[in-house]
């Protein structure tokens, strides 16, 4: 594999420069490690803040932002053919160089900063200090933490790194033609000013939040019409009806699916009691009523997103089971109760993947933890000549690192003039915050190319704006969003 040379702090490094180091090894490049001095710790200020927030949190591992004695330098086998300036300081070479920017910045204090003043940092790998050669959007899953949200930060950069090195191995390198403005490295009195000013007060207003109400609860929304839907007219409208839930779970990731000219909507049935989700299943009565829902597949591990669809003569649901590091699907015993594990699709963290058939091939698009970091934001493409696989991952992988696009909300949709729309999760506001829709543009076994999301306007009679799912399957819609539901009751 390829030759590199990781230049880091000679002192105090970060333990995300280590996890780069590690993650490059395993891929089989021949790394060689070099210190370069005169790179600046976090200031105390913000090891502290870190700390306590880890205590507060009850996160025994180390956050990626730890500092480290040391990294041990080493030689390579070979002359470098690419150099990585984890440093963010070293000297010009003739070898090819790939550093970071942080929100302009040089040093990785300045993603800390960027969080704690409740922003969502933009990464930028650039060569030789002129090129930028990738971008990562990251998404930071817990805004109230400033020490969480750094490690989602900086496990994307070490997504971007591994991500930038495949691809410049591979001669695929892109590059952007836009040249990169950097800036200073972020202070002490930075840190202070925006935990103080914005993380502390966040993080005591969630603490307060979340005494009264319940950390998250969905509710799902659902409408019988022959018009136009979301995915047309790019607005929610009017209509909803809420799915009726206990207070005690809730209903979230609607899939309606049609069989002998009745309607069933499959969800995400979450018992706040458990933390673990189940897939129940609504069937809808001749006057589109909803009758009580159904347990129709439970697991150890937590299960959503269940995608149902036909194929090949038999019903197929593809839920999402990311807690159980793989993507199975099953296969209807008897419709709509009975379930069977069928076969595994994916290994991994892979969350709410969606099927679309196109070009003579079958695809998968979702996303993928990659180790650390937010399940939200890094977007991967498989494909297959056949449902029951093999399932190949596409050159391009990850596609893109991006909270505002890379996370499936719901199953391609096709409109008018054959284009082909995908619901996307926004997780600009954060999780749940809401729906965009991409239009694919190109798609082969070298290329994934998808439009900028185009935001879905939720003007109308829906009463919880911050939505993250949509599906229709013929006349039956669904959505769903959060809504503020107090503890021990299921009052707004």
């Amino acid at each position: 594999m390829l030759p590199i040379e990781v230049i880091v702090p000679q002192s105090s490094p970060r333990l995300w420069q280590k996890v780069a180091i590690e993650r490059l090894q395993a891929e089989g490049h021949d790394v060689a490690v070099r210190h370069q001095p005169g790179a600046a710790s976090w200031p105390l200020a913000a090891k502290a803040a870190f700390a306590f927030e880890q205590r507060l949190f009850r996160r025994r591992r180390p956050n990626l932002a730890a500092s480290l004695h040391e990294i041990e330098a080493r030689s390579g086998h070979r002359p470098a053919a690419l150099r990585l300036d984890l440093a963010g300081n070293a000297a010009p070479s003739d070898v090819p160089t790939v550093g970071l920017l942080f929100d302009g910045s040089k040093s990785d204090l300045s993603a800390a900063i960027a969080v704690a003043a409740g922003r969502l940092p933009l990464i930028e790998a650039v060569l030789d200090k002129k090129t930028v050669v990738g971008l990562a959007r990251p998404m930071v899953d817990k805004r109230e933490s400033a020490a969480l949200g750094a490690e989602d930060v900086l496990a994307r950069a070490i997504t971007l790194l591994v991500s930038v090195v495949r691809a410049f191995a591979e001669g695929r390198l892109l590059k952007d033609e836009r040249m990169p403005e950097a800036s200073g490295g972020g202070t002490a009195m930075q840190f202070v000013s925006a935990y103080l000013g914005s993380a502390l007060p966040r993080l005591g207003q969630e603490i307060i939040r979340r005494i009264g109400f319940r950390h998250a609860h969905w509710r799902v929304g659902y409408r019988f019409a022959d018009a136009p839907g979301v995915a047309n007219t790019g607005g929610l409208g009017s209509g909803w009806s809420v799915l009726p839930d206990p207070g005690d779970h809730f209903y979230a990731d609607p899939f309606p699916f049609q069989w002998q000219g009745r309607s069933f909507l499959f969800v995400e049935d979450y018992p706040h009691a458990t933390g673990k989700a189940v897939i129940s299943v609504v069937a809808f009565d001749a006057a589109g009523a909803p009758e009580a829902p159904r347990v129709v597949l439970e697991e150890p591990h937590h299960l959503s997103y269940p995608q149902v669809f036909e194929r090949d003569g038999e019903i197929w649901m593809l839920p999402e089971a990311s807690a159980s590091s793989r993507l199975t699907l099953y296969r209807a015993l008897a419709f709509p109760h009975r379930w069977i594990a069928e076969t595994v699709l994916v290994e991994g963290e892979i969350s709410d993947a969606t099927l679309l058939e196109h070009g003579g091939l079958l695809w998968l698009f979702a996303t993928d933890r990659d180790g650390n970091g937010s399940t939200s934001d890094t977007l991967v493409v498989f494909s297959a000549p056949a449902l029951a696989g093999p399932w190949q991952p596409h050159p391009m992988n990850p596609v893109m690192i991006d909270h505002r696009m890379a996370r499936p909300g719901g199953a391609f949709v096709r409109i008018d003039g054959g284009r082909v729309l995908l619901p996307v999760q926004d997780g600009t506001l954060g999780y749940g915050g809401g729906l965009g829709l991409c239009e694919l543009l190109e798609l082969d076994q070298q290329t994934v190319r998808l439009s900028a999301p185009r935001p879905i306007d939720t003007d109308g009679d829906w009463p919880y704006p911050k939505i993250h799912t949509l599906n229709r399957s013929g006349t039956l819609e669904v959505i769903d969003g959060i809504a503020a539901v107090r503890r021990r009751s299921g009052k707004k």
